[in-house]
């Protein structure tokens, strides 16, 4: 029986590493058969999973040796941190594993927006030569508004202040003396100042309780004309359909969107058609180099837990 099962995809390098110190079961499809979870952990001491897995009461119950649950990666919303608590199952996330691609997701997007650079390759390519379609603006200047300050938040304001943006950020875990204002200049503003001042709105807080559903309809409406919406946190964060109306009215320059209420997306979502949203399958954080290093860290971690 394995004492670790890996229920989503993993480094595979990093996997043998723990195969040869531990007896493990990897299956990348695992997370899509609950029942094959169950059966296959029930004397495991770790789970590593990344977000399809829901480490709910029911997988727990019957997972009594069960000692740590591996993250790979840093939203916890699909773990029910009580119930480990209560059973003594550490969780352990990668922190910090891949901060620096989502961050630069974030840019990608912010670019590819206020350059047109994704949007008339195939005119070129036909021998047009649309340069007025290509006169984009700058990023020096405009307002980048940071919805959750934590390690992503941050990194994202360090690379807007290297481009010359002004920052904002509104934060309500943080005090307002918390040296982290003062890290890239970042003025603390309130939500809907946020939102009406900025040219890009960028999403960095958990979800949780106190923000599904944090950026509604009423939200929506109030972001300052012509902003470009960027959301690498979480899907129920934002109302998908009020914000595909938006982009679809024009009211909204455009949105980045790398997570979703529902994933995979499913056919006929508000999206579908929306030439000024650029869509992507919740990769911000997987780049070749977060991928190894993410998978390391938890690795080392649930490893560190078990052999203690």
């Amino acid at each position: 029986m394995a004492d670790i099962v890996i229920t989503e995809f993993m480094d595979q390098g990093v996997a043998d590493e723990l195969a040869a110190r531990f007896a493990i079961h990897f299956d990348p499809t695992l997370h899509q058969r609950p029942d094959d979870i169950r059966r296959l952990a029930s004397s495991a001491r770790a789970l590593i999973v990344r977000n399809q897995t829901q480490v709910r009461e029911e997988l727990l119950a019957p997972l009594t040796r069960l000692k740590v649950v591996g993250r790979l990666g840093v939203g916890l919303d699909n773990i029910d941190l009580a119930a480990c608590a209560r059973r003594g199952v550490t969780v352990a996330p990668a922190d910090g594993g891949n901060e620096i691609s989502v961050a630069e997701h974030v840019f990608a997007g912010m670019l590819a927006f206020s350059r047109k650079t994704l949007f008339t390759g195939d005119q070129v390519a036909a021998g047009a030569w649309p340069r007025t379609l290509n006169i984009g603006s700058e990023l020096y200047g405009k307002i980048l508004g940071i919805v959750g300050l934590g390690r992503i938040g941050r990194q994202v304001a360090r690379r807007g202040a290297a481009f010359g943006l002004g920052i904002v950020a509104y934060d309500p875990f943080i005090e307002a003396s918390d040296p982290v204002w003062g890290e890239a200049n970042i003025r603390q503003v309130d939500l809907p100042t946020l939102l009406g001042t900025s040219d890009f709105i960028s999403l960095h807080c958990p979800l949780n309780a106190s923000s599904r559903g944090m950026i509604d309809r009423a939200a929506i409406a109030a972001i300052r004309p012509g902003a470009v919406v960027i959301n690498t946190a979480r899907g129920g964060i934002v109302d998908e359909a009020a914000l595909a109306e938006a982009l679809g009215a024009g009211r909204l320059k455009g949105a980045l969107i790398d997570v979703f209420a529902t994933e995979p997306l499913p056919a006929g979502n508000p999206f579908a058609g929306l030439s000024n949203a650029i869509l992507t399958a919740h990769v911000a954080g997987l780049t070749d180099e977060a991928h190894v290093r993410v998978s390391r860290m938890v690795a080392d971690k649930v490893a560190a837990i078990l052999a203690a």
